[in-house]
């Protein structure tokens, strides 16, 4: 279930520009200078903090990437950072 169900609404300007309403930019988490995205799915938009989304979008797909690279402990990991830190010091 959506914690942070509401509508909202704001006004098309002359130029195509709406401002988000203060609501909506704080469930959103941005503030002056950030980016949002805007996902179309049909008829309808999602708008999403452009930051947040790509991280989302980067952690979706590097689901299982450790374990094809043979990292399936904390220690193959340790051993990794080590090797890569090794070759650069060499």
């Amino acid at each position: 279930m959506l914690t942070n169900t509401f509508i909202d609404s704001a006004k098309v300007m002359s130029k195509g520009q709406v401002t988000i309403p203060k609501d909506v930019r704080g469930v959103l988490g941005v503030t002056v200078g950030d980016r949002v995205s805007f996902i179309v799915e049909g008829n309808s938009v999602r708008v999403v903090n452009s930051a947040v989304y790509a991280m989302q979008t980067l952690q979706k797909e590097m689901v299982g990437e450790a374990e094809r690279a043979g990292l399936v402990s904390d220690d193959d990991v340790t051993a990794l950072v080590k090797e890569i830190r090794d070759a650069d010091k060499a």
